[in-house]
């Protein structure tokens, strides 16, 4: 992979590289206020010139995290060559963003998001099925957006495009942000 192979854009090339991939699936890297690293995959459900969402709990551990230490990393990767790499802060959506996103969830998991307490320890799995009936009745019609679940961005500081080479000396091109406009940077592998 050369330079002149990847455009002046990386949100464009993060998007080429998406669309052959064909996978939403991402691990989301956060830390607490006490620099604890934790790292779990979530689904990205948009991206564009502002950034990466994903959406959650908001009283989840990553919550948790993200409102202590509002930085994040995403790790993607697409057997058997690519690996992208993102770094930056972290924002909330937009509320009608969060409402336009939940709407088009499927009912089921509308009320397992109002069910679970995620990240909270729980007696059995027979407790979230009871609460997911007793929500089905309480919405018997369409299912409110809960006030505690939504998205969030990462704006990325940094993206960095990663190519496998069998002899190791693998290719990685780094985006990084200089004021308005993007730097292109080769590291080593």
């Amino acid at each position: 992979m050369f330079e002149d192979e990847l455009g002046p854009d990386p949100i464009a090339q993060f998007d080429a590289w998406y669309r052959e991939a064909g996978s939403d699936a991402v691990c989301l890297v956060t830390a607490s206020a006490d620099a604890a690293p934790a790292g779990r995959m979530v689904l990205l459900k948009g991206h564009d010139e502002r950034g990466f969402a994903f959406y959650t709990n908001f009283d989840s551990a990553k919550g948790r995290d993200l409102k202590e230490n509002p930085r994040a990393a995403l790790v993607f990767h697409w057997p058997p060559e690519r690996q992208v790499r993102v770094t930056g802060s972290v924002t909330r959506v937009s509320d009608d963003e969060a409402e336009a996103y939940w709407r088009n969830r499927p009912r089921a998991s509308q009320l397992s998001a109002w069910a679970s307490r995620q990240s909270e320890v729980i007696e059995s799995r027979d407790v979230l099925e009871r609460r997911v009936a007793e929500l089905a009745e309480r919405f018997p019609g369409d299912v409110p957006q809960p006030p505690f679940w939504g998205g969030y961005r990462v704006a990325p500081e940094a993206i960095e495009f990663w190519h496998h080479r069998d002899d190791r000396l693998h290719d990685r091109l780094r985006y990084r942000r200089d004021d308005n406009r993007w730097l292109r940077e080769r590291l080593a592998p």
